[in-house]
């Protein structure tokens, strides 16, 4: 499916009927259907064929999920295996070759010195099971209640001082946080912050959780984000491409947080043999064809074409991100530090972007941020297709976006300049 390759003559699937049902039939909380009207049918690597016979890139990656992008081989293979085999597809904690070997190989992923000793903990296949279980580990371990997280602020924080022995707040359960904001608006942790921010728990016995459900298997250029800033936390949540394109999620944490849930609590869904050989294989494949590399050089590729864009189109108020996780921020026309965002050209760019076979996520505050998540896979002949199609998709949305009324544009400035920075919201994970 080269990106050259004609449609077919047909569409294979009643392209228009399948949306027409889905709409009444699914929830109003859908958010991808809503903005990205495709009925895949076929897909490989970046590419998806769609029922209405057009073919997409797809830069969003299942979220994130598809390391290797869609249907890649080793995958498949792996996959196979354990079909062909006649193993049980799902035997929750019981020791078997495919949860053996796939722990072996995420073990062999980890950073040496949170690896030694290190324990695995499967939990429910999602990345917020992986979290609840993460907090309910930490409360466990500590005896405290609740938890200090981040939401979307400048990563400048106050954090020591909540802390401090002479007043203040408890220590909580645990510290939690993303090394990159994804749906938050694609915003690095910056090293410096992440280290102080290890420091700050570990003079305070506070368990430090990194969120690298979205960050980790090569994303950002590193394996694991942590690696970029050299810090070693208690515990690491991991979900998404681990699973190879299939739903899983561990929680690998020191041995000092080795314990029990009280309540005795486990998740069904823990054991799934099918993700577990899907992800076993994609960890293996990018480690040993070194794509976190591959993603860290054309990653700062990608972001350098984009940011030129800046000098070009005022209302491209950033280009930001790691590896192959960007972000082009969109703002308003108005002043203001920060500027305004601009949520109805985000969303006319994505469309300008599909229009055009470019599949891009949004995100960021009122979703105003256009993400891309290419497949680590992504070759420099796909690199350039993207660039083109997301550059002419941006000058087509800018060519009618209509400017703000007068009045109107007052309020953005007066909502510019106010109060503190808003937070950073995004669709549900």
């Amino acid at each position: 499916m080269a990106l050259t390759e004609p449609a077919p003559a047909a569409p294979t699937v009643a392209h228009a009927g399948l949306l027409r049902r889905q709409t009444p039939r699914e929830t109003s909380a859908r958010t991808y259907a809503r903005s990205l009207p495709v009925v895949p049918v076929r897909a490989r690597g970046l590419t998806i064929e769609g029922a209405d016979g057009r073919r997409y890139l797809d830069c969003l990656s299942g979220a994130g999920t598809l390391a290797l992008g869609h249907n890649h081989p080793v995958v498949l293979e792996a996959i196979r295996k354990v079909l062909d085999s006649g193993a049980p597809l799902h035997v929750p904690d019981l020791a078997t070759p495919v949860k053996d070997a796939f722990t072996a190989e995420l073990l062999a992923t980890l950073p040496a010195g949170f690896a030694a000793g290190a324990r695995v903990r499967f939990c429910g296949p999602t990345a917020a099971d992986a979290v609840g279980s993460a907090l309910a580990l930490a409360r466990a371990a500590t005896g405290r209640d609740g938890a200090l997280t981040f939401t979307g602020t400048d990563h400048d924080a106050w954090t020591a001082e909540l802390f401090d022995a002479r007043g203040g707040p408890a220590a909580p359960a645990a510290m939690l946080l993303e090394p990159v904001q994804d749906e938050g608006g694609v915003i690095p942790a910056p090293d410096a912050w992440l280290r102080g921010m290890r420091r700050i728990t570990a003079d305070r016995s506070i368990p430090l959780i990194v969120d690298e459900t979205r960050t980790g298997v090569g994303r950002t250029g590193a394996f694991w984000a942590v690696e970029h800033s050299g810090i070693t936390p208690d515990a690491m949540v991991m979900s998404q491409a681990i699973g190879g394109s299939l739903p899983l999620a561990v929680i690998v944490h020191h041995a000092d947080l080795d314990a029990p849930l009280p309540d005795g609590r486990t998740d069904a869904f823990r054991g799934n043999q099918l993700a577990m050989a899907a992800g076993a294989a994609t960890l293996a494949y990018v480690r040993q064809h070194r794509l976190a590399e591959r993603a860290a050089h054309l990653g700062a590729h990608l972001r350098g074409q984009l940011a030129e864009l800046t000098a070009h189109h005022p209302r491209v108020g950033a280009v930001r991100g790691r590896g192959l996780m960007i972000g082009v921020e969109l703002v308003a026309p108005a002043a203001g530090d920060p500027a305004p965002s601009a949520p109805a050209l985000a969303a006319t760019v994505q469309q300008e972007c599909l229009r055009r076979g470019l599949i891009v996520g949004l995100g960021g505050r009122e979703a105003s941020v256009v993400r891309l998540l290419p497949p680590l896979t992504l070759t420099d002949e796909q690199a350039d297709a993207v660039l083109d199609r997301f550059a002419d998709a941006l000058d087509a949305a800018l060519a009618t976006a209509e400017l703000p009324a007068p009045r109107e544009e007052a309020a953005a400035r007066r909502g510019a300049t106010a109060g503190p920075r808003r937070k950073e919201t995004g669709p549900p994970r």
